[in-house]
């Protein structure tokens, strides 16, 4: 009876997703029963199992890290863009700190983004929208002389 070596799992694990007991028998000269024993006894398939799971949980908390990074960096830049914005508009009259208003109006555009918040305010409070409907419902009739034969929406469908 052949035996594998120590680190036949370490080479089952490292010949990827084409990894097969076959493939690896053939790799170390043994039969595939030999590694079939060998993998069922020592849980080979449930160890691959766990393994890949903790790879892809480091891959999510790295790129959970890398994307923090990176909005920490924009926000930082965007931070800097407002300063300079806001030197150049104390600095220049009005009528030419346009470009410093724009600047800082794309700054805060995208701090929101990052930040996870909407980047423009397109809220209505509902006091406005009840005045606007109310406003709308509202309007003075005209006199019924006036739209004879009208239905109250101005059309005369369905009249003869």
């Amino acid at each position: 009876m052949s035996h594998l070596p120590t680190d036949a799992f370490s080479q089952y694990l490292a010949m990827g997703p084409e990894r097969s007991y076959e493939a690896l028998a053939r790799r170390l000269g043994v039969t595939k029963r030999t590694v079939t024993r060998t993998a069922t006894k020592e849980r080979w398939q449930e160890r691959i199992v766990k393994i890949e799971q903790q790879a892809r949980e480091r891959a999510d908390e790295a790129a959970i890290e890398t994307l923090q990074a990176i909005n920490a960096r924009h926000l930082k830049m965007l931070r800097a863009i407002q300063g300079k914005a806001l030197q150049a508009l104390q600095a220049l009259p009005l009528a030419t700190g346009m470009d410093a208003v724009r600047s800082i109006e794309i700054a805060i555009k995208q701090e929101r983004l990052i930040l996870g918040e909407p980047s423009e305010r397109n809220a209505v409070s509902f006091e406005e929208a009840a005045r606007r409907e109310f406003e709308r419902w509202m309007k003075p009739v005209a006199d019924a002389g006036d739209g004879e034969g009208e239905d109250d929406d101005g059309s005369t469908e369905g009249r003869a």
